[in-house]
């Protein structure tokens, strides 16, 4: 008899895609050794009018979006009490805390003086949306971490086996896990919690950023309700999110589909999708700004991308039964509102982003490229080399039978 248990994946490590990760890790590496070295315009094409880029909107604005998994199915599997969804958990939540901390790593390479990060934690100015955002994306990341340890303790509790010196610690470690594990088995109700609120909160503040700017903003983008947009696109990134790592993961290990739980979660997008694209399009008609539609300037055909190809289209596939419960069409719609989610950062960040005083347009170099798709390479990395170790991922395992 099978069933199915979060396990280590038993798969080989060393694909000939893993290696391709690791090059575009190296060349990100050397990459980032030139920006502290050189500093920021040795590698950007970045400027004082023109401070921010693709490691912004990418990096940031984009890795915050997309760890929306995390905290949308952790309210749905362990707040409102549909545990059904609960093998979809663990791989959101590790995507989550990957996510955010390649968030942080960016940031550091981004900023101009990098080791002065630490300064929000002592030095508050609590007149500044930044600083909300910098708070905000350190506790959730603490949290995340938090969420993520009972998974480690599963695999290593009672099967902590170093060798040579470190093993006279291994009942020690052991002892530790199991105490810290069986302490957050009674309070993880807390974090979890915490964890919802912590990221509407900085969700939504990342769009408070661009109010300050109404004159560099294309009309388009800039409305009052920037906000609450970056929040509902964020909730209604979250289950497509699940379903676009999960059919990676599934495919590339060679897993079940887990379309019998991911069909159904994606229904709920129907309605999440629907109220973003709602407000984004009443917001739209409400400030007339449709009047720009129709420029052939490359934000307006930007914003129609966006709209067209993010929300319009994969929501009336998701609308059909028959599409949601096909794989292929169910990972297209997934496909498409993610590649909108990130579109619309971009656009918000760069695409629609014209301070008056820069003289040239903006287009990132190799070197941010390089940089962007080595994070992400990290990311990917990682996340394979995670669940290969951890019981992340549900796997068919044989059930053994007393009877002969």
């Amino acid at each position: 008899m099978h069933h199915h248990k979060p396990c280590p994946v038993n798969a080989k490590f060393w694909t000939p895609g893993v290696i391709v990760l690791s090059v575009l890790m190296g060349v990100a590496f050397i990459t980032i050794a030139a920006r502290f070295i050189g500093g920021l315009g040795y590698v950007t094409n970045l400027s004082t009018a023109r401070p921010w880029g693709l490691w912004i909107g990418i990096d940031v604005g984009s890795g915050v979006a997309l760890a929306a998994g995390g905290f949308t199915t952790a309210a749905l599997a362990h707040i409102l009490g549909r545990h059904y969804y609960e093998p979809v958990v663990r791989p959101a939540i590790l995507t989550a805390a990957l996510g955010y901390t390649f968030v942080v790593l960016g940031l550091i390479v981004d900023i101009g003086r990098s080791w002065a990060i630490w300064k929000p934690m002592f030095f508050w100015n609590t007149n500044s949306v930044l600083f909300e955002v910098a708070m905000c994306v350190m506790f959730y990341l603490t949290v995340l971490y938090i969420e993520f340890f009972p998974i480690v303790a599963e695999r290593f509790k009672g099967n902590v086996n170093f060798k040579g010196f470190l093993s006279n610690f291994n009942g020690l470690i052991d002892r530790i896990i199991t105490v810290i594990d069986k302490m957050l088995g009674k309070i993880m109700w807390v974090f979890i919690i915490a964890g919802v609120v912590l990221s509407c909160m900085h969700q939504s503040s990342l769009g408070s950023l661009m109010l300050i700017a109404p004159t560099k903003l294309h009309p388009l983008w800039y409305t009052p309700i920037l906000p609450l947009l970056f929040l509902t696109s964020a909730i209604a990134l979250g289950y497509p999110m699940v379903v676009f790592e999960t059919t990676i993961a599934t495919s590339s290990l060679k897993l079940d589909s887990e379309m019998e739980i991911l069909t159904p979660l994606t229904k709920i997008t129907i309605w999440l999708l629907g109220l973003y694209g709602a407000l984004k399009l009443g917001d739209m008609f409400y400030r007339g700004t449709y009047v720009y539609l129709l420029d052939g300037t490359y934000q307006t055909n930007s914003f129609l991308a966006e709209v067209l190809l993010g929300v319009i289209i994969p929501w009336f596939i998701l609308l059909s039964k028959k599409l949601r419960s096909s794989r292929k069409w169910l990972f297209a719609a997934s496909t498409l509102i993610v590649g909108g989610v990130v579109l619309n950062r971009i656009n918000v960040f760069i695409v629609g982003y014209q301070p008056p005083v820069s003289k040239t347009a903006y287009f990132p170099s190799i070197g941010e490229i390089a940089v962007t798709v080595g994070l992400i390479s990290t990311l990917m990395f990682i996340y394979r080399l995670a669940v290969t170790w951890l019981p992340v991922l549900n796997v068919q395992v044989k059930e053994v039978s007393d009877e002969k």
